[in-house]
């Protein structure tokens, strides 16, 4: 039995010293990387262009946001950062998967190009 509790999305706080990380990698280093580390690693669920329409996404109970919405993209990078490194509910903990931080940042360049 489900309670109502079970389909309400929580609010993803990140924390504070989390929040402002600035991202050392320059949007213009490593363009090809970054999307190949996010087919690798993202597109299953998040799909090609971040629409949430891969393969996978049907699976999932959350929401997973489109990443073009002005909502996704009015996050800070530090946020970008964080919820793909440490995970929670649906999104898989990245941290070991990807234990290089740059691959995650170029990760977040790649997200940040799928608005354009």
């Amino acid at each position: 039995m489900y309670s109502f509790l079970t389909f309400v999305q929580v609010k993803w706080e990140v924390p504070a010293k989390n929040v402002n990380m600035n991202n050392p990698i320059d949007e213009n280093t490593g363009k090809g990387i970054g999307k190949s580390l996010y087919y690798k690693h993202c597109k299953s669920c998040h799909g090609k262009e971040g629409y949430d329409d891969g393969p996978k996404a049907n699976e999932q109970e959350a929401d997973l946001g489109g990443f073009s919405t002005e909502e996704f993209q009015s996050q800070t990078d530090g946020k970008l950062f964080y919820k793909p490194t440490f995970g929670r509910d649906d999104m898989p903990n990245h941290e070991k998967k990807m234990p290089d931080e740059e691959d995650r940042w170029l990760i977040v360049n790649h997200m940040r190009a799928l608005a354009e």
